[in-house]
């Protein structure tokens, strides 16, 4: 049984089926509502990093340096990781997918702006996205669940080719630099997934969000689990 964990904001450890150890937009150490730090992290073997932001990045080169891992991103966001020190990169970019041991991956559009935290040159600079996830059932089972993390992103119409095809949905609810609550409803309706998971809200004043009012506007459209940091949902 596969398992996702929150560890506030936008980054979750996905324990696959495999036994592989997927973080997605990896922020710990300066996260305020983050249940660990790095130094809790004792194995990843893949980081998928929608875009460059502090609050999404900021610890991704340090624990691909520290676990190994392989990092998966736009290609000029993992070419500049490659340009510190990280070896185990894997360049992608947006419509484009990869079958890796877990499952296949690939990259979504998201309407976001795309700096990357630490290149002081700007020479890096790229844009932001999201993972559609198909992954590769239990042993002797058909199928594979499908996860989408819509990274950090305005409504956009695009939401509406994923219809039928996700099961698990991460959707940002925080509002001013994301898709606010109403907007996720919509999302929600273009998207059709069977569970929703909200995320980016209430890490700052300015995100601050209601979780359950949230999951009552979404009503009968999908069932909303709410994770607290730390918490996880197995499926």
């Amino acid at each position: 049984m596969a398992k996702l964990t929150w560890h506030g904001h936008s980054c979750f450890t996905l324990d696959a089926d495999d036994g592989s150890a997927v973080m997605i937009d990896p922020w710990l150490d300066e996260n305020p509502t983050a249940d660990i730090g790095m130094d809790a992290v004792e194995r990843l073997d893949f980081i998928l990093c929608s875009h460059g932001h502090s609050d999404h990045f900021a610890d991704a080169i340090g624990l691909a340096s520290r676990t190994g891992a392989t990092m998966v991103g736009t290609y000029e966001l993992v070419s500049f990781a490659g340009t510190r020190g990280i070896e185990n990169i894997h360049a992608m970019n947006i419509g484009g997918g990869h079958h890796f041991r877990f499952g296949y991956v690939k990259m979504t559009p998201a309407t976001h702006s795309g700096t990357i935290h630490g290149d002081e040159t700007g020479r890096f600079t790229t844009i932001a996205g999201g993972f559609w996830l198909h992954l590769k059932p239990p042993t002797g089972q058909t199928g594979g669940k499908r996860l989408y993390h819509a990274g950090d992103t305005a409504l956009i119409s695009d939401m509406a080719l994923l219809k039928g095809k996700v099961d698990i949905a991460l959707l940002p609810i925080g509002d001013n630099f994301t898709m606010g609550p109403e907007d996720a409803v919509r999302a929600i309706e273009m998207i059709a997934p069977t569970v929703v998971i909200p995320m980016h809200f209430n890490t700052f004043d300015v995100i601050q969000q209601d979780p359950d009012d949230f999951a009552r506007r979404v009503g009968d459209r999908a069932e909303v689990v709410i994770l607290t940091p730390g918490k996880s949902y197995e499926f």
